[in-house]
């Protein structure tokens, strides 16, 4: 239990060196990379896949160099390139996953950034009980387990409302195809009736607003879009309603449906459908089309209002647009239903796991 000053009598303070071991991973190229069961983790994560493993799973991984102090779990066996460590340890290998981003692995006076292994076992560490360590790691596994959960199921989502275009609208399956012949037209094949137009004559396209990174801040109210991603909150938002953005400098190409009241940058474009109807059949179209061969620049690849001007998409009727929104709009409501779940459970784990681990949280009240 914690006393008066907020301390815990049991808990103990250890060099980290005390208590885990940190493992090169092995140079391993792209490739030499042979596809295989095996997730093949760097210091921003998963990056690919082998056929030979190099630690047992379930396993810890720390980024060594570029995303330095980086943590991430694998349930499985997994390779380590040597941009990262692998650990073991005598302790509960969930509770440390959930320690260790908690430390302060930057070192201010390295020319290059990395983490060496000095470096990170002379740092001190509060290490509970046994018992308590491994409530701790039930506690936020629990949050994950969630997360995991509900992220896997919009992924379902996600692909049961893509297959349903690409059945409608790639292969022509679509509600009452059978009496509609196939005709020539620029663009292949289409079924009589449908047509190509030119992007801008469906929607309204514009670049987002610029917005210095230095204004980005964690407790801003409304998600921050750069190139088609989040990047940070702000205190003011630029998009009342969800918008379609593809980003258009860095990484371009991506495409995205944005939260509501948002702040969408210049790195991407929005796209505002002269047709509410159009909106979910836009999305799907420009994603499987994609944008990639109207990309320019020569330092810094981009793509532009006039790099876009020529876009010609296959066009169906405006009725069976509008079926297609009627139906995708369930599966999409369900979708972000979900997206709102997992944000806040992450805003919940992330808010108890400095609290856990400082002791601040007395975890066997919490169990009572």
């Amino acid at each position: 239990m914690a006393n008066s000053s907020g301390t815990h009598n049991d808990w103990v303070v250890k060099k980290l060196s005390d208590v885990l071991v940190l493992h090169y991973g092995k140079a391993l190229k792209k490739e030499d990379r042979r596809d295989g069961p095996f997730p093949v983790f760097g210091s921003s994560g998963v990056v690919g896949a082998h056929d030979v493993s190099l630690a047992k799973g379930p396993g810890v991984i720390v980024g060594r160099k570029g995303n330095v102090g980086s943590v991430f779990w694998s349930d499985r066996d997994f390779f380590v390139i040597d941009t990262a460590y692998y650990v073991t340890s005598s302790l509960p290998l969930r509770f440390l996953y959930y320690l260790l981003p908690t430390l302060n692995f930057i070192n201010g006076d390295a020319a290059v950034p990395g983490l060496s292994r000095n470096q990170a076992y002379s740092l001190d560490v509060r290490i509970p009980p046994l018992p308590i360590q491994q409530r701790i790691a039930g506690i936020l596994s629990a949050y994950d387990d969630q997360i995991e959960n509900s992220q896997r199921r919009i992924k379902i989502l996600e692909e049961m409302a893509r297959s349903l275009y690409r059945e409608w609208f790639v292969n022509f399956r679509y509600p009452g195809h059978e009496s509609v012949p196939l005709v020539s037209s620029p663009l292949g094949e289409i079924p009589q009736g449908w047509e190509g137009r030119r992007l801008f004559d469906l929607t309204k396209v514009g670049y987002g607003k610029n917005l210095p990174t230095k204004k980005l801040s964690d407790d801003g109210a409304y998600p921050v879009y750069g190139a088609a991603k989040i990047i940070g909150r702000y205190t003011e938002y630029t998009r009342e309603n969800r918008t379609i953005i593809c980003g258009c400098r860095g990484s371009v190409g991506e495409m995205q449906i944005t939260q509501r009241q948002c702040y969408v940058t210049n790195n991407s474009f929005t796209f505002d459908p002269l047709h509410q109807y159009d909106f979910f059949w836009l999305f799907h179209t420009l994603k499987e089309r994609g944008l990639r061969d109207v990309v320019g620049g020569a330092a810094q690849p981009q793509i532009t209002l006039e790099g876009i001007s020529s876009v010609e998409l296959v066009t169906p009727p405006s009725l069976l647009r509008n079926q297609f929104q009627e139906v995708v709009t369930a599966i999409f409501e369900q979708i972000w239903v979900l997206d709102d779940q997992v944000e806040n459970l992450r805003r919940t784990r992330d808010l108890l796991l400095p609290r856990l681990l400082s002791g601040q949280i007395d975890v066997e009240a919490m169990a009572a």
